[in-house]
C-alpha cells in the first residue's frame, strides 16, 4: 500500500463538504499504472458535482476530478513495458478521482505529455481538448468557411475550439462574459471588437444581429453553447436552413455560493429554453447535445480523438490561474465566479 492525500467529499450538496485527507492506494493491476500527480485541471463539471447537480456524480463520498498530469511512479503486473515507463510524463483523464497525489489508472486513459509543456499545461488539456474535439468536429461537422457563434470563447473549451475554427477559416462571433476576456480574445487569436460580444442577457439578440452584420452574415451555421439561459434561442433564432446547435453545458444555471439555491434554480429551468419538433422539420435545424464524460466508456476512440486534436491545437493551453493543491476549495470557488480566462489548474 502507498499513502496519498485527496481531496473528498462525503456527501454532495456543498462546496464546504470538501475535505483534505489521507488515504491508501494499493499497488497498480495488471493494464494500470500508478501515476504520481504534478498538477489537476479544474472543470465546471467539478462544481456542479460537488454542488449535486451533475447527472454522473457519484453516489455516496467520492473524490472529485476529471484530469490530471503526472509522473508514472509504477506499472502493473503483466503490463506492457513497451507503452510506458516509470518516469514517463503523461497527461490523462478519469471518471473522478484526480484530487489526489497519486491515483492508479488504465493506461488506455493516459498520453505521453508534448515535451514542450510543462505539467500544468498538460493538465490543462485532456477534457476541455476533448470537448472542443467532439462539439466542432463530431457533432459540429464544421465545414471550411462556415459561420460559427462560440459561446464562453475565452475558457478552456473555447480557446481550443478557436483554434480548430482558425484552421477552417471559419468566421466566428465569439462570446464573453467580462470585458477583460475580451481583451484576452483581441491579443491571442486577433479577433476584432466587432465580433466579440460580451453578454447582456437582456439584449443579446441585438447584440447578436451587430456582430453578424459586421462580419458580412445573415446567419449560423453552427452554435456551441455552454450557456443557455436567456443566450439560447436567440442563437437558435439565426441557424441557417441545416444549421446545428450542439449544447454541452448551462452554466447560466451555476449556484454563485457554497450551496444551491434551489428556488432560484427551479425558476431558471422553468424558464428553460422548449423547441417544437414539428417545427424543426420545416426549419431544417438541429439541436445535439452531449456529456463529455460518456466517453470514458469508449476509450478506444481517445487514441484517434487526440490524434485528430493536436492537429489542429499547436499553442499550449492558455493557464490563466494556478493554485496549491492545498488551496482546492478556493480554487473552485473561483472557477465558480465566472472570472477565470483560460484555465484554471492545481499544482501538486
Amino acid at each position: 500500500m502507498n499513502t496519498r492525500e485527496v481531496w473528498h467529499i462525503a456527501c454532495a450538496g456543498s462546496l464546504d463538504r470538501l475535505r483534505r485527507m489521507a488515504d491508501s492506494l494499493p499497488e497498480p493491476g495488471p493494464g494500470e499504472a500508478r501515476v504520481r500527480v504534478q498538477a489537476i485541471g479544474l472543470n465546471f463539471a467539478d462544481v456542479f458535482a460537488c454542488l449535486g447537480l451533475y447527472s454522473a456524480t457519484p453516489k455516496g463520498g467520492f473524490v472529485p476530478g476529471l484530469e490530471f498530469a503526472g509522473l508514472v511512479e509504477a506499472l502493473g503486473p503483466g503490463t506492457d513495458a513497451c507503452a510506458l515507463h516509470p518516469g514517463d510524463r503523461v497527461f490523462g483523464v478519469t471518471r473522478f478521482g484526480a484530487y489526489a497525489t497519486a491515483l492508479n489508472i488504465d493506461l488506455r486513459y493516459l498520453r505521453p505529455s508534448p515535451a514542450d509543456w510543462d505539467f500544468v499545461e498538460a493538465a490543462a488539456f485532456p477534457v476541455q481538448g476533448l470537448t472542443a474535439w467532439y462539439g466542432v468536429l463530431e457533432l459540429g461537422g464544421v465545414k471550411h468557411g462556415a459561420a460559427v457563434l462560440l459561446h464562453s470563447a475565452a475558457g478552456g473549451v473555447g480557446l481550443n475550439a478557436l483554434q480548430i475554427l482558425a484552421a477552417q477559416n471559419a468566421r466566428v462571433v465569439a462570446t464573453v462574459g467580462r470585458l477583460a476576456k475580451r481583451d484576452c480574445l483581441m491579443k491571442r487569436f486577433g479577433l476584432s471588437p466587432d465580433q466579440i460580444i460580451v453578454r447582456d442577457r437582456r439584449d443579446f439578440g441585438r447584440q447578436l444581429d451587430g456582430a453578424l452584420r459586421a462580419l458580412g452574415l445573415d446567419g449560423l451555421d453552427l452554435v456551441l453553447d455552454a450557456v443557455a439561459g436567456p443566450y439560447f434561442r436567440p442563437a437558435y433564432d439565426r441557424l441557417r436552413p441545416e444549421g446545428r446547435m450542439v449544447v454541452y453545458g448551462a452554466a447560466d444555471l451555476m449556484p454563485k455560493g457554497a450551496r444551491p439555491n434551489y428556488v432560484r434554480l427551479a425558476l431558471r429551468y422553468l424558464r428553460r429554453p422548449r423547441l417544437d419538433p414539428l417545427r424543426m422539420i420545416a426549419e431544417n435545424k438541429s439541436v445535439m447535445a452531449f456529456n463529455l464524460i460518456w466517453l470514458w466508456e469508449q476509450v478506444d476512440r481517445l487514441p484517434r480523438a487526440y490524434d485528430q486534436l493536436l492537429r489542429f491545437v499547436q499553442k499550449a493551453p492558455l493557464v490563466g490561474r494556478r493554485f496549491s493543491f492545498a488551496d482546492a476549495p478556493a480554487a473552485l470557488r473561483y472557477l465558480q465566479s465566472g472570472e477565470s480566462i483560460g484555465k484554471v489548474v492545481m499544482e501538486v
